[in-house]
């Protein structure tokens, strides 16, 4: 097939921020300009027609990316991503919609001052409950995991009515849900580098910017696999709890701990769950009882489209990691802890086709909800035995 030069006209679609300074809000603009221009030139000299915007790495061009804007949960479009403005809204309107299943909160404020807001799914209760916290997007590139986090959201608000298991589930447990953790990064790697994984914090006087979340909690921190340059993606931050992002974490963590009973905080890729512990090859307090939920969890999900996950602790079966949130959540006693990587094994890795988001979401809720009714079945032994919820069998037509 012949090869044209290949043209662009720029468009520069920036998404409304919340609460930025003016300041903040023309750096950004001219940083996506500036990708965009970057863009438009690298395209030139390959001369390549009708290039996918995920074959030169790293980088977003707004003109090309989509923004589906919606009006309500019924019109969300789940089987696409979105950028964090959408996320927002859909948020605001699922809180609207389901008024007596779902309150809205504020867990911190990013560094660029963005709220990390989180859904709290609850339902009136004559006993103490306990809380299952999730949370998606701690590396800004993997955006199947926001995606999943909606989706999971969705299959508890639109089937809590009619599934016992679900509303067993409800009765016992409070579900908390950060479909964004490090929402300054999720943007970051919208309007700007697609392939960006820490948040946005300067570093160093602005040398560099960033820190990889996901090696900033005080849990050996520092000690295996992480790199003291900032400019590395794995940066894990100038000191424990660095970021506000992981202060926000940390002190509603403290401040729950004797509610929180399970902590689930879902990542990209691999096809994996893992169990504490990363920072080593310890032996976690209750280890086989955890092995024993993923490894249920994990046939959950292969009846779903065939797909196989491995089970296993984090250190020997992906590799060795501190100042992980998983192992910071699970020291503070909270007594089960999981990360799950949703796919793929590599082919396309943090840039999964969204033709790839209905079946992955799929089969990864049945997984979590396997781990969420294992463990409050084990925190609350009078309740009637649960199996694997209905919310796993049902398939939605792609809009």
């Amino acid at each position: 097939m012949s090869r044209t030069p290949f043209t662009i006209t720029p468009t520069l679609v920036l998404p409304r921020k919340r609460n930025l300074s003016r300041g903040v809000m023309l750096r950004l603009w001219l940083i996506s300009f500036l990708g965009i221009l970057a863009h438009e030139i690298l395209c030139r000299q390959v001369q390549c027609d009708g290039v996918q915007k995920d074959h030169v790495q790293g980088m977003v061009i707004l003109d090309t990316m989509e923004f589906h804007s919606t009006r309500s949960p019924a019109e969300y479009d789940y089987t696409r991503y979105h950028p964090m403005e959408e996320i927002y809204q859909w948020m605001d309107d699922i809180e609207r919609m389901y008024t007596q299943l779902v309150t809205q909160h504020n867990l911190g404020r990013t560094y660029e001052s963005r709220p990390m807001s989180y859904l709290k799914i609850s339902k009136p209760s004559h006993s103490a409950k306990k809380i299952i916290w999730m949370d998606c997007g701690i590396h800004a590139r993997e955006w199947i995991t926001p995606a999943f986090c909606q989706w999971f959201v969705k299959e508890i608000v639109q089937n809590h009515q009619h599934d016992p298991k679900i509303q067993m589930l409800l009765q016992n447990v409070d579900v908390y849900v950060l479909p964004v953790y490090n929402v300054d990064g999720y943007v970051y790697s919208w309007t700007t580098d697609r392939l960006w994984r820490k948040s946005t914090a300067p570093q160093h006087k602005g040398r560099c910017y960033g820190t990889d979340l996901n090696r900033n909690f005080d849990v050996m921190w520092g000690s295996v696999d992480v790199a003291p340059n900032c400019t590395s993606e794995e940066f894990c931050g100038t000191k424990p709890a660095s970021e506000p992002e992981t202060k926000a974490m940390v002190n509603f963590v403290k401040s729950k701990k004797s509610e929180i009973i399970c902590y689930l905080t879902i990542h990209s890729f691999g096809q994996l769950i893992l169990i504490p512990y990363g920072y080593s090859g310890k032996v976690s307090r209750n280890r086989k009882v955890m092995m024993d939920i993923a490894v249920k969890a994990a046939e959950a999900l292969k009846q779903q489209h065939g797909t196989e996950y491995k089970v296993g602790p984090f250190y020997s079966t992906l590799y060795p990691a501190t100042g992980t949130s998983q192992d910071w959540v699970y020291d503070q006693g909270v007594e089960f802890a999981f990360t799950i990587e949703l796919r793929d094994k590599g082919k396309y890795g943090f840039q999964l086709p969204e033709d790839q988001i209905q079946p992955t979401c799929e089969e990864a809720v049945a997984a979590v909800m396997t781990i969420m009714e294992s463990v409050a079945e084990k925190k609350f032994p009078s309740t009637e035995p649960m199996t694997t919820s209905s919310t796993q069998c049902k398939k939605e037509s792609r809009n």
